[in-house]
């Protein structure tokens, strides 16, 4: 089978108010040890948009921003084997420990699933009774093909809870 990948630490701290979640970072992601990395991914042109605030390349600008904003930022499987960047190809995955996290934080009042994955995985991980409230955005991945103006749209909601 193939290799084993894992995902990277939490972008959290204290001031943390919401939490998004992927599933697992993708190929260049890995590659570059950088959350949402692929050039054609619009999670980072998403955010920055949301906040009126010019893209940077910058990674760790990026990061700050996300602090800055009380945004943290994590996936929801710690580790699976996977051959390519699909979600569909996602095999023998462990958790990450979404709960304890929440605990450690408890300023975190919200969670945002970037994809329908990351929803689901979410939904098995915390249950449907959890009192943190957890919403489904559409995937920010290139390979979910409705425009990027839908997309905007619905992460506006995310708004609503800073």
């Amino acid at each position: 089978m193939q290799n084993r990948i894992s995902s990277f630490p939490p972008i959290i701290d204290d001031h943390s108010r919401i939490l998004i979640l992927g599933s697992i970072p993708g190929i260049k992601s890995l590659e570059k040890q950088e959350y949402y990395a692929h050039p054609q991914n619009k999670f980072w042109k998403i955010i920055f948009e949301l906040f009126g605030e010019e893209l940077t390349m910058d990674y760790t600008e990026k990061i700050n921003m996300l602090k800055k904003k009380q945004i943290a930022l994590w996936d929801v499987i710690d580790s699976c084997e996977r051959k390519g960047s699909l979600d569909s190809e996602i095999r023998n995955e462990e958790a990450n420990q979404i709960i304890e996290l929440l605990e450690k934080y408890p300023n975190v009042k919200t969670i945002f699933c970037n994809g329908g994955k990351s929803y689901k995985n979410l939904q098995k991980i915390i249950g449907n009774n959890f009192k943190t409230p957890f919403y489904l955005l559409p995937s920010t991945s290139p390979l979910h093909t409705i425009s990027f103006e839908r997309k905007f749209e619905s992460w506006k909601l995310i708004l609503n809870y800073l």
